[in-house]
């Protein structure tokens, strides 16, 4: 019995030593590009940058310098301002278009994972019509009757976004509506409003805030692609796939204005993907099933 004892408190321990070495190198770099990109997105304003719209004809496609470290693109403005400002724009919109998604889609799914039956059946319904409509064409189609704006570009990601936070929270709910805790919640005479945000909301938001991660560098590169094909957020705003649509143009004499926010884009949305795979690793149930 002792024995059994010791191997069981061996095993626990074993549980934060198991999940220390699951955090290794490459989540702790991710986590640090991360903490500089938003650093330099938040603070852009108070560093001693030229702005990111002034243009100067005699210095297109400047080489790097000590006036300008990343050069300058066609127009002549700063490339290394735009780079940052244009960051700005990407994380804005990588990280609110989720925010509609986890709202709506994470409500819809914990509430069609509870209640079940006909309401489930509609929800899910919806969500597969909205699945199968072809995203492109929704862009289109919300562009050319409202216009080019980032409040708009957000709306469309956030509403794209929906279906797949439903299935999320959908799936967690239901592996959680018939555990233990909520069905002693349920005996003990506790409402829905109650066992809904006391008994599942704070569980099912771990495996939906992993997914939320994944979907902010999703997101980067959908908005990155719309903006690249001039769906995007309208000029002078820039954001890397503005920033990298312009650069195309340039690619025989100047291949950088393409390639260096390519590379940021990349670096911020590889840092998204592992520090989210790491969370759903952590937080998967399965993972530390007995």
């Amino acid at each position: 019995m002792a024995a059994l004892e010791l191997g069981i408190d061996a095993s626990v321990a074993e549980v934060p030593a198991r999940r220390g070495r699951r955090l290794g190198p490459l989540f702790w770099m991710a986590i640090v590009w991360m903490i500089f990109v938003f650093a330099v997105a938040i603070f852009a304003d108070v560093l001693p940058l030229p702005s990111p719209t002034d243009m100067d004809m005699l210095e297109k496609r400047a080489p790097f310098s000590a006036e300008h470290w990343l050069g300058t693109d066609g127009l002549g403005r700063d490339e290394l301002a735009r780079v940052i400002y244009g960051a700005r724009i990407s994380l804005i919109v990588g990280l609110c278009a989720p925010i509609i998604g986890l709202t709506f889609g994470g409500a819809l799914g914990i509430l069609a994972g509870y209640f079940r039956g006909r309401f489930e059946s509609v929800v899910v319904g919806s969500m597969d019509v909205l699945l199968a409509f072809p995203p492109l064409i929704l862009a289109l189609a919300v562009t050319a009757y409202l216009g080019q704006s980032i409040l708009h570009l957000t709306f469309i990601l956030g509403l794209l976004g929906i279906p797949a936070f439903m299935r999320v929270a959908r799936a967690a709910t239901l592996t959680l509506a018939r555990r233990e805790f909520v069905i002693a919640a349920q005996a003990l005479g506790a409402t829905h409003a109650r066992i809904l945000l006391r008994e599942l909301l704070p569980n099912v938001m771990l495996p939906l805030f992993a997914f939320f991660l994944l979907a902010v560098a999703i997101t980067i590169v959908a908005e990155g692609s719309l903006s690249f094909l001039g769906l995007g957020v309208p000029p002078p705003i820039s954001s890397w796939g503005s920033m990298i649509g312009e650069g195309r143009e340039s690619l025989e004499m100047a291949p950088r204005l393409a390639f260096i926010p390519a590379i940021a884009m990349f670096l911020t949305v590889l840092s998204f993907n592992l520090v989210g795979d790491t969370l759903r690793a952590l937080t998967d149930p399965r993972q530390g099933a007995l």
